[in-house]
């Protein structure tokens, strides 16, 4: 079971810069489907990088789906040289994104996001719109299964004058 309060506590208190996707900001906006994971677009700076390389290390990430032992080492440089992790930690699933298909990367998406309070933390989730754009984009079958709902949602915000 993932933590998400605990792992946007720890992220946000370390000053890491992200914007919530996926599966956790369709649920930020309404969405009734469940997701196991916290999706996050994550800034590839440098000194985010070590502010993220630090916030994450006492929480021991580890490869999700990675046979045990197999060597991997938490550190600046590995996120340097990857983009994308899917990692289990302490705290539960995490997906380190360094970018999405139909929003680019973390200065695209911020500009596409709101900032919410979040389990008491101030942070950024991609906007509604974004989010279909991104989902649509993406193109897989669960993705697009998403997509009706999401655009209810938005329907009804539109509706009620919430948007």
């Amino acid at each position: 079971m993932t933590d998400f309060p605990g792992l946007l506590k720890v992220l946000t208190q370390a000053g890491v810069d992200f914007v919530i996707v996926g599966g956790a900001a369709a649920t930020v906006h309404g969405s009734a489907r469940l997701t196991q994971d916290l999706d996050l677009v994550y800034g590839r700076n440098r000194e985010n990088l070590s502010r993220l390389v630090s916030a994450l290390a006492p929480y021991r990430p580890y490869l999700r789906g990675a046979p045990p032992g197999l060597p991997f080492a938490w550190s600046e440089q590995t996120l340097q040289n990857g983009l994308n992790f899917t990692l289990v930690t302490t705290l539960g699933a995490i997906d380190l994104l360094g970018e999405i298909a139909g929003g680019g990367t973390f200065d695209s998406l911020k500009r596409q996001s709101v900032s919410l309070e979040i389990f008491g933390v101030r942070c950024f989730c991609l906007s509604l719109d974004a989010l279909i754009a991104a989902k649509r984009a993406a193109g897989r079958p669960r993705d697009l299964e998403a997509i009706a709902e999401l655009e209810m949602i938005r329907e009804e915000k539109e509706n009620s004058g919430q948007e």
